[in-house]
């Protein structure tokens, strides 16, 4: 991590290799958050340098006080909402309206699939998911991104997408609610059950 912050300070002030370097570093993690966000190569690719051009851009308000990463998709995440917004302006769009939050508590998160690795292997499970998280609105599309299929903690998409705790613990639960609801008939065949 020392070899990261000295790679910042450098790029920071100036350092044009340093700045390539922290590009090349995450130019993938990025991209592949961008397309799971925007569903499209081309507007991925365009997410991505869009991100490396402000984070360059605004690199001196970088202060380290969290990972480098996380400020990254941060800026990531937020040009993705921004053009999924401009993307559906003026379109009359059907929103799913949130299912009772009350309904949603009966159900464990236990009865949810952990995505283990047999599971994720699965291509015809990774295609239905897909087109799953393609048709969830992006409030929740980003948490379950950046939870269930990044790994990250509730505290770090919290931070990420500047919520609070209990909004992400929300937005997953409704995400999670709504790709299961898609899904349920293929978790009760049991055809993906991870075994």
């Amino acid at each position: 991590m020392k070899n990261e912050l000295e790679l910042i300070e450098k790029a920071q002030n100036g350092d044009r290799k340093a700045q390539a370097q922290l590009v090349l570093r995450y130019e993938k993690k990025v991209f592949n958050l961008a397309l799971r966000m925007m569903r499209d190569k081309e507007d991925a690719e365009d997410v991505m340098q869009e991100t490396f051009l402000t984070a360059l851009r605004k690199l001196h308000t970088f202060e380290g006080r969290s990972q480098f990463f996380t400020w990254l998709y941060r800026i990531t995440m937020n040009i993705s909402l921004q053009k999924l917004r401009d993307r559906n302006k003026g379109n009359a769009m059907v929103s799913l309206s949130d299912p009772d939050i009350e309904s949603i508590h009966g159900q464990h998160l236990s009865e949810w699939p952990a995505f283990n690795r047999k599971l994720m292997s699965n291509e015809e499970f990774r295609k239905l998911l897909d087109n799953a998280v393609k048709e969830l609105p992006a409030i929740y599309r980003s948490v379950f991104i950046l939870r269930d299929l990044e790994g990250l903690s509730t505290i770090e998409t919290q931070k990420l997408l500047d919520l609070t705790e209990s909004n992400v613990k929300v937005r997953l639960m409704r995400a999670r609610y709504y790709l299961r609801q898609n899904l349920q008939k293929y978790f009760q065949e049991g055809q993906f059950n991870g075994k």
